[in-house]
C-alpha cells in the first residue's frame, strides 16, 4: 500500500504542477487554441511513462487511473456544462474533455493489463499508446497549419491531410522506436521494424476513426500488429 500511495502522490504532483503551469500560461499569454489542446494532450502523454515507473505492478497503475476518473469526471462534467469552461478548454463539442479523459485512462489500463500484466513488459504498453498519442498531436498541428492535400480515400475523414498523416507517422515511429530501444528486449533492426509497423497501423486507422474514437482504436491497432512481431523476434521470451 505504501508503494501505491507514493506512486499516486508523484502522479498527483505531476498533474498538479503541469496543469497549473498550463492554466497560468493560458491566462497570461495568447496561446492558439489548437496549441493549447495539444499541450494538454502531451501532458497526458507524459504521464504514461510515470504510470509504468512509479507503481510496482500493472493493477496499481490501472487502479490509480480509474480513481482519477472517478474523482475528476464528476467535477469536469459539471464544469463542462458552462460555456466558459468549454471555451477555456477549447472543446470542439460539449463533454469532449471528460470523454477523452475516460477513454485515455481506460486504454492505458487495457494496454498495461495486456503488455505489462500478461506479457511482462511494463513499457511495451506505453509504446502502443505512443504509436497514437505522440503522432496525433503533431498530425493536428501540422495538418491545420500546412495541410494542403486532403485525403480523398473512400470512407476516410476528408478533413485529414497527407501532411498531417505523414507528420503522425514520422513522429509516432520515432517515439515507439525510442521506447523499444530503451526496453532493450530486441535488437535495433527489430525495434525499427516493430516501431514502423505500429506507427503505420495507427496512422492508417486514424484516417478512418470516427471523431474522438482515435484514442481507442489507434492504440488497439498498434498493439494488434506490434505484439505478434515482438513475439516473432523473441521480445517476450
Amino acid at each position: 500500500m505504501q508503494e501505491f500511495i507514493k506512486g499516486a502522490l508523484i502522479l498527483c504532483a505531476y498533474f498538479g504542477i503541469l496543469a497549473s503551469v498550463l492554466l497560468l500560461l493560458r491566462k497570461l499569454i495568447k496561446i492558439p487554441d489548437e496549441l493549447f489542446r495539444k499541450l494538454l494532450h502531451y501532458t497526458m502523454q507524459g504521464s504514461y511513462l510515470l504510470f509504468v515507473t512509479v507503481f510496482v505492478n500493472w493493477w496499481h497503475s490501472a487502479l490509480f487511473g480509474f480513481l482519477i476518473v472517478a474523482v475528476a469526471y464528476p467535477v469536469f462534467a459539471l464544469l463542462g456544462r458552462t460555456e466558459s469552461f468549454s471555451s477555456f478548454m477549447t472543446e470542439r463539442r460539449k463533454g469532449e474533455f471528460c470523454s477523452s479523459l475516460v477513454i485515455a485512462f481506460v486504454m492505458l489500463a487495457l494496454c498495461n493489463a495486456v503488455c505489462w500484466g500478461w506479457l511482462g513488459d511494463r513499457y511495451f504498453g506505453v509504446a502502443c499508446m505512443y504509436a497514437w498519442g505522440i503522432g496525433d498531436g503533431f498530425a493536428a498541428l501540422i495538418g491545420k497549419q500546412f495541410g494542403r492535400h486532403k485525403i480523398r480515400l473512400k470512407y476516410a475523414d476528408h478533413k485529414k491531410s497527407a501532411e498531417g498523416s505523414i507528420a503522425m507517422f514520422v513522429t509516432s515511429s520515432i517515439a515507439v522506436i525510442t521506447v523499444l530501444l530503451l526496453c532493450g528486449r530486441v535488437g535495433v533492426p527489430a525495434c525499427i521494424i516493430v516501431g514502423l509497423t505500429g506507427a503505420g497501423a495507427a496512422t492508417v486507422v486514424e484516417l478512418y476513426a470516427p471523431d474522438g474514437k482515435d484514442t481507442m482504436v489507434c492504440p488497439l491497432a498498434a498493439m494488434a500488429v506490434m505484439i505478434p512481431l515482438m513475439m516473432l523476434f523473441g521480445g517476450f521470451a
